[in-house]
């Protein structure tokens, strides 16, 4: 300042090159422009930005209505507030309540490596989607979340919900893990909210299972579960006009019955899922008495994986034909061709 002080400042900027406007200028703390308003006008009379919020929150919470910050000014206009696009974007960003946010999650994603999936046993593999189900009655969606046992195509888990939230798939991963035992499983979905959030991946990994997300814009990634949905499109949704969520979820309920235990499968040979889960079941008892249990496994000794393959699960030691043979290998198949022939008789 005291160079400034010997000349004029106007010579000074000229000098430097430097407008008079920034030689005068001095920064504004905080935020700039006027500070946002805490009022809104509605029908001549002003309510506060807290009730503004809560009729934006009746809006979205309409069915199907997917507004961005513009059509939801159009509708607060409508009901006779006087307020302009910015301020509806800003109190809906404050609120989390915009179309289209990113959701961030913690971590690197694990994507797929191999588009199909080759399953050698139960629960190796998982695939899981969620359905959208119209129910007439209701004039209105519901939501049907389904797990798929790769290998047998049976259907382990669904639930038939006005909306699925990550709590609810964990919660079914966990019912799974208690009844079957996740660790080792490799459970396979799509980049969906509920499969991406952050609690659902920290789920998997305590319960020692692995997570892989398809890429976007690939359902043959996923093809297993698509497959099925395909199916019960066919058979069931195209087939009955539901009259309400209770109608819905009874003839879904009486569906996967007949799909697991009934519907026979070309690609597993004409049998039908639960055939072919206890045939897997079977397959890895037999395996057991030769080869110890791999670490990496899913819970070998779990009740309901036993039960399943009791009606098939033979007594080696009353197997004179099995006795006579010096070969494990031998043995093996011996046993094998028994179950298969067994499975296949108690099939049908």
């Amino acid at each position: 300042m005291k160079f400034c002080d010997r000349g004029d400042v106007r010579e000074i900027c000229k000098w430097a090159e430097v407008p008079k406007s920034s030689f005068y200028y001095r920064s504004h703390p905080g935020p700039r422009g006027m500070k946002p308003s805490t009022h809104t006008f509605k029908n001549s009379e002003k309510v506060p930005n807290e009730d503004v919020v809560e009729e934006i929150r009746s809006i979205l919470g309409q069915d199907y209505c997917v507004y961005g910050y513009q059509m939801t000014t159009t509708e607060l206009r409508g009901r006779g507030f006087v307020i302009n696009e910015k301020k509806v974007y800003r109190l809906m960003d404050e609120n989390k309540l915009l179309w289209g946010k990113v959701i961030r999650t913690k971590g690197k994603r694990e994507w797929v490596k191999f588009r199909r999936i080759e399953a050698q046993r139960p629960m190796q593999y998982l695939c899981l989607d969620i359905k959208y189900v119209w129910v007439r009655g209701e004039n209105r969606w519901y939501y049907q979340l389904a797990i798929m046992d790769v290998f047998s195509r049976m259907i382990l888990a669904w639930i038939f919900q006005p909306s699925i939230k990550q709590k609810d798939v964990i919660g079914m991963m966990r019912q799974l893990d208690l009844r079957y035992g996740l660790k080792g499983v490799v459970i396979r979905n799509d980049n969906g909210s509920q499969f991406i959030a952050n609690q659902v991946r920290q789920t998997l990994i305590d319960l020692e299972a692995r997570q892989e997300f398809t890429h976007v814009a690939t359902p043959e990634e996923n093809a297993y579960i698509e497959s099925f949905h395909s199916i019960e499109q066919r058979e069931l949704m195209d087939r009955f006009s539901f009259s309400s969520f209770y109608d819905a979820k009874t003839r879904i309920q009486n569906y996967m019955q007949w799909y697991n235990n009934v519907r026979r499968h070309g690609q597993l040979d004409g049998l039908t899922p639960t055939q072919k889960w206890a045939q897997g079941w079977a397959f890895s008892l037999v395996r057991q008495q030769f080869e110890p249990a791999s670490d990496d496994m899913s819970r070998p000794d779990s009740v309901s994986q036993w039960a399943a393959s009791a009606p098939y699960s033979l007594d080696l030691a009353s197997e004179t034909d099995y006795l006579c043979l010096s070969s494990e290998q031998a043995k093996m198949e011996l046993v094998a061709n028994k179950i298969v022939k067994r499975v296949q008789t108690i099939g049908g």
